[in-house]
């Protein structure tokens, strides 16, 4: 299993499971959904206590994925299969995202 730590204005606001059958999950931090004055991360992802599963990389935390030229310089210098969607997001949503959203690999 791996996970990331998802930010929103450099605030926790909850974890990203890949689960070990490949399958994704997506769960609200206890204090974010606690706390009214804290907005849901996207559309997609409306602030409540389930877990969000998906077969594959949400599409909402897909979209944070470089295209082309950038996602294959990123694979080739880190050493990440092309195909490895969360690899990539783990390596690059770290820093300067497209949005308010950040995550964080957790080791």
């Amino acid at each position: 299993m791996r996970t990331g730590q998802v930010y929103y204005k450099d605030q926790f606001a909850g974890i990203l499971n890949q689960l070990d059958n490949g399958s994704f999950v997506f769960q609200y931090d206890e204090q974010w959904f606690n706390d009214s004055s804290k907005p849901s991360i996207s559309l997609t992802f409306p602030k409540n206590k389930m877990e969000f599963q998906w077969p594959t990389l949400f599409p909402f935390f897909f979209n944070l994925i470089p295209e082309g030229v950038n996602k294959r310089l990123i694979c080739s210098k880190k050493r990440i299969d092309l195909d490895d969607y969360f690899g990539i997001l783990l390596e690059v949503a770290s820093g300067d995202t497209i949005g308010a959203v950040k995550i964080i690999k957790m080791k």
